[in-house]
This record gives structure tokens, sequence and C-alpha cells, in this order.
């Protein structure tokens, strides 16, 4: 009888490290080398393996150099886009609050004269709308998880996204197209001129305090501070452009990896100057110039607006017989 129990029991003795070793499977991976580890290794440090591809980086199954752009998009650019947009508004806000609007010296005179057409002010909202859109919607897909997510909670951001990727997406092609007319129409007014620096000088007649108290320096149909304006949104809104349509349309551009990560990266860029600029054009357009929205509302301006600051433009109009006045 004891004989035939002598075997079991040497089996068993004998399993017991097995069993110990099977109930411990990082004790194995350890001795034996665990064969995820080895690959993930490999892949960290760059093992090319095959594949039908033919892009960029096409063997690799992670690039891991592309990869260090990703940090950048969360870490700066989502910052700074938020600081752009509330920002700005926070400083134009406390500049109202202490200097006040820039107000019309003789007041209003009743008279107006014509300054944009029925399609300059089209392409003016054709590209202003789908810009406001593009920022508010841009926010939320750039720095939804830096100022949304912590007030309102994941579920919200979710929701939030999924308005506006679709928004942002859409808003992309009357942005384009508004951005293409503005750039080519409007360029021959925003030639640099010499007095433009004289209205930095004095920062264009705005401040209601000081020096500057007063001053009204020379501008043509665009002042100063609209040319630098137009010609940061004609480059900046370049940069946007090229970067939306590669980010947009993969399937046409057919972007590398690396292509595309960039254009993530300088779209974002772009689009925090843009934002900047838009804030500070807003603010100058409505609040601080009294009668300066009516412009780009019926394309006409009050003659005294427009002797107060466009006056060259206004001379030059007057002075060759174009001068129209509103019936």
């Amino acid at each position: 009888m004891f004989k035939n129990l002598i075997k079991p029991l040497l089996a068993l003795v004998l399993m017991l490290p097995a069993l110990a070793l099977a109930a411990d499977p990082g004790t194995v991976a350890e001795q034996a080398g665990n064969p995820s580890d080895v690959l993930w290794q490999a892949i960290q440090q760059g093992e090319v393996g095959r594949t039908t591809s033919s892009v960029d980086h096409h063997g690799q199954l992670i690039n891991t150099v592309d990869e260090r752009l990703l940090p950048a998009r969360s870490d700066y650019l989502a910052p700074a886009l938020a600081l752009a947009l509330f920002g700005m508004i926070g400083v134009f806000i406390l500049f109202i609050l202490v200097n006040g609007p820039s107000k019309l010296h003789d007041g209003f005179s009743g008279k107006m004269v014509y300054r944009w057409s029925k399609a300059d002010v089209a392409i003016h909202w054709l590209g202003a709308i789908p810009c406001l859109l593009l920022i508010l919607t841009g926010l939320v897909l750039l720095a939804g998880r830096l100022i949304i997510e912590p007030l309102m909670g994941p579920e919200a951001l979710a929701s939030l996204g999924a308005i506006a990727k679709p928004v942002h997406d859409y808003m992309a092609i009357p942005f384009l197209l508004g951005w293409l007319l503005m750039s080519v129409k409007w360029a021959k007014n925003q030639i640099p001129a010499k007095y433009d620096i004289a209205w930095f000088m004095v920062v264009g007649g705005y401040i209601n305090f000081g020096p500057f108290k007063g001053k009204h320096p020379d501008a043509g149909f665009a002042n100063a501070g609209e040319k630098v304006w137009f010609w940061c949104f004609v480059l900046f809104g370049a940069v946007i452009a090229v970067s939306g349509v590669i980010l947009l349309f993969p399937e046409y551009v057919n972007p590398s990896r690396s292509l595309s990560l960039l254009a993530l990266i300088a779209h974002g860029a772009a689009a925090i100057i843009i934002t900047a600029f838009s804030v500070v054009h807003i603010f100058m357009a409505t609040v601080l110039s009294e009668g300066g929205m009516e412009c780009m509302v019926s394309g006409y301006c009050d003659e005294n607006w427009a002797i107060q600051h466009h006056n060259v433009w206004y001379d030059e109009i007057k002075a060759d017989g174009t001068l129209k006045y509103k019936e």
C-alpha cells in the first residue's frame, strides 16, 4: 500500500517549484526574459519591421521623433490660445474702463459717406463669422481639457467636442473663401505709408489722457493698425489655410505622419496669433471707435468719422470727385 503512494507523493514534490513559478508569472518572465518587454524596448529604440505602406517611417511601429511634438500642443499651444482670447479680452475691458471709448470730437454730422461696397461688406462677414466660430470651436478642441473639463466635467467636454468638431470642419470652407477674397481684393489699400509711423507714435489717437489726448494722426483708407492686422491675417491665415487643408483632406493630400503633426502644430500656433488680433480688431471697430461699426453694416461711415480717423483718404476722394453721400 505504502509503495503505491510513494510515486504520486514524489511527483507532487517535484511539481511544487513549477506550481510556485506558475503562480508568479513575473518570476518566469524575469528568469526567461519577458517577450513583451523585449519587443517594447526594441520598438522604442526604433526597430524596423516590414509593411506594405510607403509613407515616411513606414517600417517603424511608433515614430518617437514625431511624438515629441504632441506635448508642445497640450503644454504650450492650449494655454496660449486660451490666453490669447481671454487675456486680450481682459486687457481691452481694463483699457476701456480706464481710457473710455474714442469719441467723435465734432459729434456725428448726419451725413454718411460711401466707404465699402455691398460686395466688400459681404466678403467681410463671409470671413468674420466663420473666423469667430473657428476660434470658439478651436478653443474647445485644443484647450477644452485645460479650461472646460475642470469647470464642467469630462461629460460636458465630450458633448461640446462632439459639436465643435463638425462645426470647425464645415466653417473652414467659408473662412478659406473669405480669406482668399479679402487678401486679393483689399491688398491695394493696405500698402504702408510714411505717415503710418506717426500713427503708431500717438497710438492712433485713441488715448484720452496725457500727451496723446486729442491727437489725430494722418491715415489713408486703412490706418496703420488696420494694415498690421490685414497683413497678419493674410500671412497667418495662409498658414491656417494650408495646414487646415492637410488636416481636413488627408485622403487627397496623403501627408506623412511627420507632416500631419507639423501641420497640427502650425495650425494651432497661427490660430493663436489670429485670435489675439481678432480680439483687438473687434474692440477697435466696435467699443473703442465711436461710429466705426457702421462701416461694416451699411458700407457707409459718418463724414466726421472719416475726417477724424481717415483724413488722407477723405481728402483724396473729395479732391478727385469720388466723394459720394448716402441718399
